[in-house]
């Protein structure tokens, strides 16, 4: 199974940045996709943005388009969540997830232990 560790919150202004990280360890075959969600207090948790291993591709909600932007380092596999023009209602718990392939008919989504962003001033 994978383990993620998140890194890379923490408390910043409104209009600022943040960059969020998240390493994948364990054992699999491979790594289909990696992303972020966030949950914010009393809400349910929502894809922020996601990659996809085969083709490089990326998925971000709405409201973070053109503000956020996700990479990825496959040699590390490691994901990062570079946030800019922050705003408040960016605030929330960030979770990494990845999809990862165990064999040719069985695959796992693990999910870290997330890590906390608040936007205030």
């Amino acid at each position: 199974q994978v383990q993620l560790v998140e890194s890379g919150g923490g408390l910043v202004q409104p209009g600022g940045s943040l960059r969020l990280s998240c390493a994948a360890s364990g054992t699999f075959l491979r790594i289909n996709t990696m992303g972020w969600y966030r949950q914010a207090p009393g809400r349910q948790r929502a894809l922020v943005a996601a990659t996809i291993s085969r083709n490089s591709s990326t998925n971000y909600a709405d409201s973070v388009k053109g503000r956020f932007t996700i990479s990825r380092d496959n040699a590390k596999n490691t994901v990062y969540l570079q946030m800019n023009s922050l705003k408040p209602e960016d605030t929330g718990t960030y979770y990494c997830t990845a999809h990862t392939q165990l064999s040719d008919t069985s695959a796992y989504t693990g999910w870290g232990q997330g890590t906390q962003v608040t936007v205030s001033s």
